[in-house]
């Protein structure tokens, strides 16, 4: 059995001018949508052995302020820069290629990727993660290269406007 938590970014600023995508940072509502996602996270003994984060500013912010509360080592988070911007195809690639050893493993992305994969893993519909939500998703699978379509079962989706 291997565990999967998608995580969206926290609410990000707009952007400046002269900043790109890429570069904005979170908000301060998005800070507290962290802190009080965290929490409930907490509650539900949120335990990854491994985080896998996209290396735009708001998601590594974002990624900072969870591992910051649930005492996860900042220098062990896998940023990725594949993620950013990413198709499905190639987070179902990245998936396949993690390591087997961790059964507990979080991502931290954004949309509409981190929805489409949520979407692709089970038969439970969501039209959109909002900003700062968790979905986690149980797979019946031994070893991450054996995703398919619908395999997983949502455990929750929570998202922090249902706890502020």
């Amino acid at each position: 059995m291997k565990t999967l938590y998608l995580i969206r970014h926290a609410e990000a600023n707009w952007k400046k001018p002269g900043e790109t995508d890429f570069e904005r940072t979170v908000s301060i509502s998005g800070v507290k949508e962290a802190t009080s996602i965290t929490k409930r996270l907490i509650e539900l003994d949120f335990k990854p052995k491994l985080i896998i984060c996209s290396s735009a500013k708001r998601t590594r912010e974002t990624a900072k302020l969870i591992c910051n509360e649930i005492k996860y080592p900042i220098q062990d988070i896998d940023f990725n820069s594949s993620i950013y911007e990413s198709s499905l195809k190639n987070l179902i690639t990245l998936i396949n290629s993690l390591p087997n050893l961790y059964n507990e493993i979080a991502i931290i992305g954004h949309n509409p990727s981190i929805t489409k994969l949520s979407n692709y893993l089970t038969d439970d519909y969501i039209s959109n993660i909002p900003t700062c939500s968790v979905v986690k998703i149980e797979l019946e699978i031994d070893a991450w290269n054996e995703i398919i379509e619908g395999i997983g079962i949502q455990k929750f989706f929570i998202h922090p406007k249902t706890l502020l």
